[in-house]
């Protein structure tokens, strides 16, 4: 796996990156093939918090977590632990998706594939009344509402832009407060 470590107010040693790797490789027997893709780990210094956030992008998937502890080692443990329940959930209802839908297993393998995402991040600092702190772009892969619910609870978001694949045209599910999911779609 190939990794892209960074520290935020404080420098990363080689002890934790080989600590990241050891964990992390972990994650390396929910797939069939060898991840590809560069796995971004960003390692913070709050007061007496440690921060760590890790984002793994693949074609049809955005893995993402990020936790907070006192000790940077029990912190890469726990960011460990919450991407491990994001892929075994995907990959449940990836299946049980599939195996309702009679669709062939190449389909269900979609995951494995490991190839890099086209989702680039672009930080933008300006100036205005109202400050735009980040800046992302994405190329929007088409996908139906589902899917799209599902990557927004994968990413702990309480909204998603997607391309809806019914009706090519761009959509957002969000999350409501009473815990079920809306749609806004794009008036014809």
């Amino acid at each position: 796996m190939n990794y892209n470590i960074r520290g935020e107010n404080f420098e990363v040693t080689e002890a934790l990156k080989d600590y990241v790797d050891r964990k992390l490789g972990k994650l390396e027997k929910y797939f069939d093939e060898p991840i590809t893709t560069e796995i971004r780990v960003n390692m913070e210094v709050h007061n007496n918090d440690r921060v760590i956030e890790v984002t793994i992008p693949m074609q049809e998937l955005l893995l993402r977590a990020e936790d907070t502890h006192t000790d940077m080692y029990a912190a890469i443990d726990l960011v460990t632990e919450k991407l491990e329940r994001q892929i075994r959930k995907y990959k449940t209802k990836v299946n049980r998706k599939f195996r309702q839908s009679g669709r062939p297993k190449q389909w269900r393998d979609a995951m494995t594939e490991g190839s890099l995402a086209t989702a680039t991040e672009v930080v933008e600092e300006e100036e205005s009344e109202f400050e735009v702190v980040r800046n992302k772009r994405f190329d929007f892969k088409p996908m139906n509402v589902d899917e799209a619910i599902l990557q927004m609870n994968m990413l702990g978001h309480t909204f998603f832009v997607f391309n809806n694949d019914e009706t090519n045209d761009i959509s957002v599910v969000y999350k409501r407060k009473d815990g079920k999911y809306g749609l806004i779609e794009q008036e014809s």
